[in-house]
């Protein structure tokens, strides 16, 4: 079961999804079920937290400089005097979505994470990324350093959507979520994307802890496998995405959403 091939395929998906508004769990479930693993293999949902490790260690990797800022350890002299990204707003944007992960983590994995719900969730996210697309929300936030407390706590807001709802999204709940909030498009991916890194460290990081008798030698070869291709791939997706986030419209990844969601249900309901 645990051949490098799989270590690979579930690597690039991971990669490919977890940053783009497209819900990396819905990909994941999908991609499993087609590749014959079943649903309660407790091995490969480490493996998932391992990956997705990879992935948002490509997201340090490409904000690192902005990250070096954030916590006051580099200077950008183009914004002396002015307002710019703190601590404060990333904490703010983390909180909500934190808060109710904690509380109802155990009642989502129970009853909501299943491939129902991840079918209308995908749905219902790409309604909200074409919304956000439509909006006329006047942009008062064009650049990543223009985001106000107020904007940054109704992105983690919106945030709360992906926590309860698998399949959901979180980059897509809170890329739309920026946009409804007066932020551009550009903006709120790289909130999502910075805001994304202390959130999913601690998510994963807890998993892993709960789980941690499970990593053995026989399996680390599997494990870093599906990293390293998790980071590269994420890499990529990550940086095309950022140079065509200006010109790339949210009603194409909803669009997207709507055939995933056909076919997951083809898939589970009908075949």
């Amino acid at each position: 079961m645990l051949s490098y091939w799989i270590s690979i395929v579930l690597g690039i998906v991971e990669g490919l999804t977890e940053f783009l508004p497209v819900s990396s769990t819905g990909h994941m479930i999908l991609t499993q079920a087609l590749l014959g693993i079943p649903e309660d293999n407790e091995m490969l949902k480490i493996f998932e937290i391992v990956i997705q490790l990879g992935a948002i260690m490509a997201i340090v990797v490409l904000y690192w400089n902005r990250i070096l800022r954030l916590f006051g350890l580099k200077k950008d002299p183009t914004r002396v005097g002015k307002k710019k990204l703190n601590l404060i707003h990333i904490l703010i944007g983390i909180v909500p979505a934190g808060v109710v992960g904690l509380l109802f983590n155990n009642v989502v994995d129970k009853y909501l994470f299943n491939p129902k719900m991840v079918v209308i969730s995908l749905i219902a996210g790409g309604i909200l990324l074409i919304l956000a697309e439509k909006s006329n929300a006047p942009k008062t936030a064009v650049e990543l350093d223009d985001i106000t407390y107020r904007q940054a706590f109704y992105i983690g807001l919106y945030q709360i959507l992906s926590v309860v709802w698998p399949g959901f999204s979180r980059s897509g709940a809170t890329i739309a979520g920026g946009m409804l909030s007066g932020v551009t498009r550009g903006a709120s991916a790289d909130f999502t994307f910075i805001m994304a890194v202390p959130l999913m460290f601690a998510a994963s990081g807890l998993s892993i802890l709960k789980s941690h008798e499970m990593f053995t030698m026989d399996i680390a070869g599997f494990f870093a496998v599906g990293f390293i291709v998790s980071f590269i791939v994420a890499l990529l997706a990550v940086v095309t995405f950022i140079k065509l986030v200006s010109s790339i419209k949210l009603t194409y990844f909803a669009y997207y959403r709507f055939v995933v969601a056909t076919l997951f249900a083809l898939y589970f309901f009908v075949l």
